[in-house]
């Protein structure tokens, strides 16, 4: 397992992480129990992860009262946790935002719910446009000071969104946000026209959620062969597809170059995002522990710089500024003054 640092701090995480949205679910996510959650925590701490993440909105607090459930035993000492607030936690007018009240509330609620003292990386989830943002930035830069939490992040930013927020920081001296949690994936690459050009530039890193397209990345699907289970038969549409004749072009070359390494389509797809530039974590999760497993192998699993080639000529997003922007690759990008600021990976 490699371990990278996150943005412009001394934090270092395992770029592969947990995701925790199926702890206490329905079943429309797939639903785990605590043992099948001890079970995949183990077998992530075997692989050498160390940062699971979770929200207080997830399965409305029952993510966070189920992980706090599972890291007994010494868990909790070999793991960083990372939770996030904004969206409704109940019916009352207070209950949701970023806030000063909001967020300092759920910050002790979250504490109560993971039974721990601290949390590790704290994200706003969403950008909260009622709130002034110098009172946003003021309550979490509090908590880090009273020992509540001990970075910040933010989540679906836009760049004007974090571009401001780190302004107001900055102005204000207080902490400011050293990772941005985003959807980035060979079919979603519009995090290359903005967010990753000013993480690079601003010392933010990324982590990113739902690599596998909800599925659709994992290989197992194609133009012939549908799902007839999971999140997609029950009507879940996050993310959106848009040009389905673009994400079967995709898969094709995925599970081609997965058939040459003799591994899933799955571990093409993470592998693909853990050789961009400032990827600090990838979050996988999965319904079975089988699921989690063979995610866990695109640690080590390298492409070649031909295979990387193909999957970025065939997900080429559209080129949206036609004089002065492109997409970028590892190879064109990333430069001495990049490994600086994103700092060197360590093997762990």
């Amino acid at each position: 397992m490699d371990y990278r640092l996150l943005g412009r701090s001394g934090l270092k995480v395992s770029a592969l992480s947990i995701g925790t949205v199926t702890f206490g679910n329905d079943g429309s996510w797939g639903e785990t129990d605590l043992r099948d959650a001890q079970r995949q925590i183990d077998l992530c701490l075997d692989h050498g992860v160390n940062l699971i993440d979770t929200a207080n909105v997830y399965n409305n607090g029952k993510s966070e009262s189920m992980l706090g459930e599972a890291l007994v035993d010494g868990r909790r000492d070999r793991l960083l946790i990372s939770s996030k607030v904004r969206f409704p936690m109940g019916a009352g007018p207070n209950d949701r935002g970023l806030s000063r009240h909001h967020i300092v509330r759920q910050c002790e609620a979250s504490l109560r719910r993971l039974r721990t003292d601290v949390i590790d990386l704290y994200h706003v989830h969403e950008w909260d446009g009622q709130t002034p943002l110098d009172e946003t930035i003021e309550a979490l830069d509090t908590l880090v000071r009273q020992g509540k939490i001990r970075y910040v992040a933010c989540s679906n930013y836009s760049a004007w969104h974090l571009m401001k927020a780190l302004a107001v920081a900055d102005a204000g001296r207080h902490q400011r946000f050293i990772a941005q949690q985003i959807h980035y994936t060979l079919h979603s690459r519009e995090a290359e026209y903005e967010l990753i050009p000013l993480g690079l530039d601003q010392g933010v890193g990324v982590l990113v959620w739902s690599p596998l397209g909800g599925g659709w990345l994992s290989g197992k699907y194609t133009r012939h062969t549908r799902p007839e289970s999971g999140r997609q038969v029950t009507g879940f549409r996050e993310p959106p597809i848009h040009d389905w004749d673009r994400l079967w072009d995709i898969v094709d070359v995925i599970n081609e170059v997965a058939a040459a390494h003799g591994v899933s389509g799955a571990q093409v797809s993470l592998a693909w995002l853990l050789q961009r530039p400032l990827v600090a974590s990838v979050i996988i999760g999965g319904r079975t522990t089988a699921q989690f497993e063979d995610n866990l192998g695109a640690a080590g699993l390298k492409l070649a710089p031909d295979e990387i080639a193909r999957l970025d000529k065939v997900s080429q997003p559209p080129l949206i500024y036609p004089y002065w922007h492109q997409s970028f690759t590892a190879q064109d990008r990333l430069g001495p003054a990049d490994l600086v600021l994103h700092g060197p990976h360590m093997a762990g």
